[in-house]
């Protein structure tokens, strides 16, 4: 699905004199808008928007808490974007693709903030998440509100179970699963979650 609406990577607005677009608010003296709306919506990654999720990336994101690591110099050099575009195109084909994987471009006041995934695990009608946001959108509840529209993705698509692994000190983490109705669980120093999709989401 492509987007059609403008989607432009996140702390891309400046100041203008005018007043800011509904949902957004001028940031302190930064001269950017910073979003106040909660609402998302979630779009399969594709060649349309993958260049906007690499920019908010490459400009609100360390590497390694987006990709895989590879082996390329420090930053986000060129050989690290590459290496983030292969990343995204392998997942291209979605649950049943060779990467069991679907991945999602979080979308907010209509431009790319972050992503979301699931991934087939081996137990029948179960899939694992992680996500990420860029640091211009953390703290706004934008995280639970994508988790909660993965979850609807996994009802939808036959899943009956969602988990997910953080570190007990991952404190943003923890509070969006524990928003989503995360059961968690601590072993050998990593954090267990499970949402059950039988039940009914918490509400906002």
């Amino acid at each position: 699905m492509r987007n059609t609406e403008g989607v432009r990577p996140a702390g891309t607005l400046r100041r203008t004199g005018s007043p800011g677009p509904k949902g957004w608010t001028w940031a302190g003296t930064t001269g950017r808008l910073r979003l106040v709306t909660r609402a998302v919506r979630l779009e399969p990654v594709d060649e349309g928007n993958l260049e906007p999720l690499l920019s908010v990336a490459a400009a609100e994101a360390e590497p390694e808490d987006v990709m895989p690591p590879v082996e390329a110099p420090a930053g986000w050099s060129l050989a690290r974007r590459d290496a983030f575009r292969e990343f995204h195109r392998a997942s291209f084909g979605g649950l049943d693709g060779p990467t069991r994987t679907l991945m999602f471009a979080i979308v907010a006041g209509g431009e790319v903030v972050g992503m979301v995934r699931m991934t087939r695990c081996d137990e029948p009608g179960t899939v694992e998440t992680g996500m990420w946001l860029g640091r211009s959108a953390r703290g706004q509840g934008l995280g639970a509100a994508a988790l909660r529209e993965l979850l609807n993705a996994a009802a939808a698509a036959g899943m009956r179970t969602v988990v997910a692994e953080t570190t007990p000190d991952n404190h943003g983490a923890i509070s969006v699963l524990k928003k989503c109705g995360a059961e968690l669980r601590e072993k050998d120093g990593k954090l267990h979650a499970e949402m059950c999709l039988d039940s009914a989401l918490p509400a906002r």
